[in-house]
């Protein structure tokens, strides 16, 4: 039975197009809890609002049956040229083809050449880590690739929150395997389930969940609400920036 004490009821309140939207989540427990595992895109790297607003623009001169929701469409269609490694891994979950995807990625990822883009950081997440620092270890637990990772990471200063980064290419199998996160437990001598999976797409609650980790949802990234509570993640939260409030209190 959970130690109901450590448990924490989380919810919070957030304006969306001009209506208060109040989340209530399920509970989660903290007293488990040594590691935090991050995923990178979507989860700590921004998506580029600016491309986001021009693309959802054009879209809706399109007819509506072609594209029903613009912005939605246009986010995803940047996060697919952000980051394809990550798209093809969402899409394992949707056609069930995990093999040959993760596969292709592993491969894209091995031949591809380097070439530089500009990062951007989810709002609130800098000071998510600084309270989170000293109160659990804290790993990239990533399906991009090591050099890109620690671009990002050395960017805006987060090397000094991270004890460890896992790539697409430091396990033998990348997410929704739950290879990185076990190889992230092994590492930082702890037991499996002692690790927090926190990410933004249903890849990282199935790679979570298979590892016997618990996990956390966040919406400011890949995945859609309905889609990742189908994966029934331990929490879900609006973005990474709410975990320090979730874990520590406000």
């Amino acid at each position: 039975m959970r130690n109901l004490a450590a448990c924490k009821q989380y919810s919070t309140r957030r304006l969306v197009e001009g209506y208060e939207i109040v989340y209530n989540w399920a509970m989660l427990d903290i007293q488990k809890i040594r590691v935090l595992c991050f995923d990178v895109d979507g989860t700590l790297s921004d998506t580029d609002d600016y491309y986001v607003n021009k693309l959802s623009g054009r879209f809706q001169r399109l007819p509506r049956f072609l594209v029903r929701e613009p912005e939605r469409a246009a986010r995803r269609l940047v996060m697919w040229s952000e980051s394809p490694g990550n798209a093809l891994l969402g899409l394992s979950d949707t056609i069930g083809l995990d093999k040959p995807i993760v596969s292709l990625v592993d491969f894209m990822y091995r031949h591809r050449k380097r070439k530089w883009r500009q990062f951007l950081i989810v709002p609130g997440v800098l000071e998510m880590l600084a309270r989170l620092k000293g109160c659990y270890p804290m790993v990239i637990v990533s399906a991009r690739d090591e050099d890109s990772t620690m671009d990002f990471l050395k960017e805006f200063d987060l090397v000094k929150y991270f004890d460890l980064v896992i790539s697409v290419l430091s396990a033998r199998h990348t997410k929704p395997y739950p290879d990185p996160i076990l190889l992230a437990a092994k590492k930082m001598n702890v037991a499996p389930s002692a690790c927090l999976m926190i990410g933004d797409t249903t890849v990282d609650v199935r790679a979570g969940k298979a590892a016997g980790a618990q996990t956390v949802s966040v919406l400011c990234g890949f995945g859609e609400e309905d889609e990742l509570r189908r994966r029934n993640p331990d929490l879900v939260l609006p973005s990474t920036a709410d975990l320090a409030g979730a874990l520590l209190g406000k």
